[in-house]
């Protein structure tokens, strides 16, 4: 054969082997838009829900002067919504687990904005009552149904990505609270305000709805309405209820705690809960990173000691600056608990996903309902700061608690310690079935089952995906 030959089949293999490269590539980039899309739909559920809720709270105001209710006599219709949210948590895990999050969710998404036309043309107190309760356990229904599809996102990256879920329904919150700002200072009354929503959120659903997760991961084995919850998810459980206690007791005494403790002028009454709120948020798009780095168990240990940190800061200091820090770090610190959790009960091994979040969210709401009236009590006994002090220190249990959970021997994320599976890693990073961790692998069995196939050149890209070269010559 002479050299003219040689390059002619030298040509010929590459174009193939190229071939072959180009149907990788197609594959590798198909699944990433799946994942995208995924992500996408599932952040795009967590946004309605915090807008619905944001949208209700901004015009209380105006719906109690509709009714002419009294403050106590609004607090006692309030208590409907979180009635109904304790009430409707095993029926929730349990239609979640039986008939799966996707048309829970959807269905949760399109009902509950539309309760918001209850809540705006309510003519009487049973009627706002029943309105909220029914709201209560809409709200529910799509928080463990999106809560399951985050999981089973989560599950598919292999590393953590539920943070940026929350952080979008906090940022949901936010924006529900300038939309009623706005429509408020126009004159805009509830009933046109929520439907405008209510449409929205409609539109959003019919968009995104095709998008959304097909299948749950985890344990998809019929579950009973009513589920003991083992060690593990009881251990989770009291994380979050020692979280939310702190969460809740903010969200109410923040105020007053500036107001009375504090002394700060008329204008920065609001100051602390507007630090709070902001760092939440920013703790949870930050969220998904540190957990990547620091892992779990660390992660929630750091923000059990922030907690702490931030409310005795607020206590022994009680100045305008100092308090404020304290709120941040505060913030900072409740901010990746939660979502921690819940990523971490979705992977239960004994429960399905939708049950294991409704047991999850069952102890830790009881900690978010207990907190207020907690620090109201002690306050009138004893004095405000003095309640925050407690609250403090309850907050360390998150840090405790932490100490005693087991992570699994392997897993895709920082958790994954054992040094002789470092220094494999180390040494094969190039192994698809060895991916370091919050890398996706390259699918290159499609090509090849060997590994170490003499035909192909392994590498990697700048965005931390495997790559396959084909040799030649």
């Amino acid at each position: 054969m002479n050299l003219e030959n040689i390059n002619l089949v030298k040509r010929g293999a590459f174009w193939a082997n190229l071939n072959k490269t180009n149907q990788l590539n197609d594959t590798y980039h198909k699944k990433d838009n799946l994942l995208r899309r995924y992500r996408i739909a599932t952040s795009v559920f967590f946004f309605i829900a915090g807008l619905t809720f944001s949208t209700w709270a901004s015009r209380i105001p105006a719906i109690q002067s509709k009714l002419h209710l009294s403050d106590g006599g609004l607090g006692g219709v309030l208590f409907a919504l979180p009635a109904g949210l304790m009430l409707s948590l095993p029926l929730s895990g349990w239609l979640v687990s039986k008939y799966g999050s996707r048309p829970m969710m959807i269905a949760g998404a399109v009902f509950y904005p539309a309760i918001l036309l209850l809540l705006a043309s309510s003519t009487s107190v049973m009627q706002l009552t029943i309105s909220l309760f029914a709201f209560g356990v809409l709200g529910n229904l799509i928080n463990i149904a999106m809560n399951t599809q985050a999981v089973g996102v989560e599950s598919l990256y292999g590393r953590s990505v539920m943070a940026s879920f929350h952080g979008l329904w906090s940022l949901a919150g936010f924006s529900g609270a300038l939309i009623g700002t706005f429509f408020v200072s126009q004159g805009i009354p509830p009933l046109i305000h929520f439907s405008i929503v209510a449409a929205l959120a409609v539109m959003l659903v019919i968009l995104f709805f095709k998008n959304s997760l097909p299948h749950d991961a985890g344990n998809r084995e019929p579950q009973k309405l009513f589920v003991k919850p083992d060690k593990k998810i009881l251990l989770l459980g009291l994380i979050a209820f020692f979280t939310l206690l702190c969460e809740g007791a903010m969200a109410d005494w923040s105020g007053v705690y500036f107001k009375k403790i504090v002394e700060a002028p008329a204008s920065m009454i609001t100051l602390g809960y507007v630090a709070f709120t902001a760092m939440m948020a920013t703790g949870r798009f930050a969220g998904d990173w540190l957990v990547t780095r620091l892992g779990f168990k660390r992660m929630l240990q750091i923000s059990g000691s922030m907690i702490t940190s931030g409310l005795l800061l607020s206590v022994f200091f009680p100045y305008l600056a100092t308090a404020t820090i304290g709120f941040l770090l505060v913030g900072f610190g409740v901010s990746s608990v939660v979502p921690i959790v819940y990523g971490l009960a979705g992977k239960s091994k004994t429960m399905s996903p939708g049950t294991a979040l409704a047991s999850v969210s069952t102890i830790g709401f009881l900690g978010f309902l207990i907190g207020p009236p907690v620090i109201g009590f002690i306050a009138q006994a004893v004095s405000l700061r003095w309640s925050f002090t407690l609250i403090g220190i309850l907050g360390f249990g998150t840090a405790i608690l932490a100490r005693k959970l087991k992570m699994p021997a392997k897993s895709g994320n920082a958790e994954t310690t054992d040094s002789n599976e470092n220094r494999e890693g180390k040494a094969n990073n190039q192994s698809p079935e060895n991916p370091r961790s919050g890398y996706v692998a390259w699918p290159e069995t499609l090509y090849t089952t060997d590994n170490t196939d003499s035909r192909i050149i392994h590498g990697r890209t700048r965005g931390g995906g495997y790559v396959a070269y084909p040799k030649m010559g």
